[in-house]
């Protein structure tokens, strides 16, 4: 994919949906990196569900640390390894309260040192709470981005590289939102909606007249 046709890719994601935003429900950069730390291997509306109740009874660091471990797990027990989360989200509160007066860090190396928090996560809280032009690769993205050839790579961290070399400034501040919605209602696994995709023509892999997933 060449570089004005990257730029009509992403011109009409844009027209899509010109301001995208997570769909993980939150009211404070607290409440969504305790969100995107429950969101691993989960989806979206499971962790929405989940956080609607412990959100009410811990909205904060503070009160999140005084809700005790063993109480949080029973909030969070629909998620998927609610176990090993709620060991991190615990202990990342209590961080939060003890070096940052309850507030989330601004930086790769801070966010990463918390416990639960990966490379991925960290680009997640990075662009959507402080606006970082950074792209956080999840199995959508790593999909779109191999089978358009957008941005192709074999492991999520060459793709995020790629992706960051080729998708034109005006766009970083949004891509990694118009990229995830791309992969998860439109450039799906199993039968990618081709006819109703708005960059068809800019995909290499839908002009090769392909009929299933990468």
């Amino acid at each position: 994919m060449n570089a004005d046709m990257r730029a009509q890719f992403f011109t009409r994601l844009r027209n899509v949906t010109p301001i995208p935003k997570t769909e993980l429900n939150y009211q404070s950069n607290f409440q969504l990196l305790i969100a995107v730390i429950l969101s691993a291997q989960a989806t979206d509306v499971s962790v929405n569900k989940a956080t609607k109740a412990l959100f009410a009874v811990a909205p904060d660091a503070k009160k999140m640390v005084a809700l005790k471990e063993k109480n949080l797990k029973e909030y969070i027990k629909t998620i998927g390894l609610f176990n090993t989360k709620a060991s991190n989200v615990f202990k990342t509160c209590r961080i939060l309260c003890e070096e940052y007066s309850g507030v989330v860090p601004s930086t790769r190396s801070e966010l990463e040192a918390l416990p639960g928090v990966g490379r991925k996560t960290a680009n997640v809280i990075l662009n959507t709470a402080f606006g970082e032009p950074t792209i956080a690769v999840d199995t959508h993205i790593f999909r779109v981005s191999n089978r358009t050839k957008l941005a192709p790579g074999k492991t999520p961290l060459q793709v995020e590289k790629n992706l960051m070399k080729r998708i034109p400034a005006d766009f970083h501040r949004y891509a990694h939102h118009w990229l995830i919605m791309h992969g998860r209602y439109t450039c799906l696994a199993r039968s990618p909606k081709c006819g109703e995709c708005s960059v068809s023509d800019c995909c290499s892999w839908n002009k090769k007249g392909n009929h299933s997933g990468v």
